[in-house]
């Protein structure tokens, strides 16, 4: 039943009919979603922060191919800091740079960020560049380490699924660079990237390992209990202590898990996405986890 339900789901012209009930739509999205604006972003992580949690926003949308169009989102995230400062909130920022102008001009994608940079700073606060689709990983982490040379308050995602990712992880370590460590959502060549889910797990094992044992705090980004648990189980064979990493997951996702690691005192930080873009943040989660494909199921069952 679960399996042909998961088929039904993955049928993306029919997901696509079905979730063109924007009302629909937009209830499913409100779990994965803090909602459109700075404002709903800002009282979600209030929510986390009572509970214990810290988070890091992520204004929606990517691929951007004007130059007003970076623009806003440089904006955005200028706005985002300064809401996050304003209401002391324990939170910093992710961004991507092909929204802002990776694919007009490098040199403009690096000064727009800069500006975010530069205000975080400011603010005490840092700045995470996310990792994109393979055509991207060089120009990314070209701009990242051109900003690291210059500023302290900004890290970067590296991706387990790539064969290049612990070449790309030690040269980011000389530079004491803050690393979130994910499995990687993108679809990949083979030539380049692991295609079995036991080579990628396999390979984000090594890699943890890797950032466990540096001097610099980083994150462990996953909702696999196996990844989870061997984070825990090295970090107390090496007496890292817990205070030391923390873990990252997304808002909506498994928060029976982001709770259970909260009380086991584990820092535990929730990516908060926002904007006008949440209709295809949400097919991408849809497509990225079966028990999410559940999730929006019964809730158009319901509608």
């Amino acid at each position: 039943m679960i399996k042909s339900l998961i088929l039904y789901m993955s049928d993306q012209p029919r997901l696509q009919r079905m979730a063109s009930n924007m009302e629909v739509s937009r209830r499913v999205a409100h779990r994965f979603v803090a909602g459109e604006k700075v404002r709903e972003a800002v009282e979600a992580v209030q929510v986390l922060n009572q509970k214990g949690f810290s988070a890091t926003l992520d204004y929606l949308g990517e691929m951007v191919t004007k130059p007003d169009e970076a623009s806003h989102a440089t904006q955005e995230y200028l706005a985002a800091l300064s809401q996050i400062h304003l209401h002391n909130l324990n939170s910093n920022v992710s961004l991507k740079l092909t929204q802002f102008g990776l694919g007009i001009d490098e040199e403009l994608c690096r000064s727009n960020v800069e500006q975010v940079i530069k205000l975080a700073g400011d603010f005490n606060n840092f700045v995470r560049i996310d990792m994109e689709g393979s055509p991207c990983t060089d120009a990314t982490i070209r701009i990242f380490t051109s900003l690291r040379r210059q500023y302290e308050n900004v890290g970067i995602v590296f991706q387990a699924y790539l064969f290049r990712s612990e070449n790309d992880i030690q040269d980011a370590l000389a530079l004491h660079s803050r690393i979130r460590l994910c499995k990687g959502a993108y679809k990949e060549p083979p030539e380049i990237a692991f295609k079995k889910k036991s080579a990628t797990d396999a390979n984000f094992v090594k890699l943890m390992k890797i950032l466990l044992k540096s001097s610099v705090y980083h994150g462990i980004a996953t909702h696999d209990p196996a990844m989870i648990a061997a984070t825990k189980e090295f970090a107390q064979k090496e007496s890292i202590d817990k205070k030391h990493f923390e873990f990252q997951m997304l808002y909506g996702v498994r928060r029976d898990l982001q709770e259970n690691l909260l009380k086991e005192g584990y820092p535990v930080r929730i990516y908060v996405p926002y904007g006008e873009e949440w209709y295809s943040y949400l097919m991408r989660r849809m497509a990225e986890r079966p028990a999410n494909l559940l999730f929006v199921l019964r809730n158009l069952l319901r509608g």
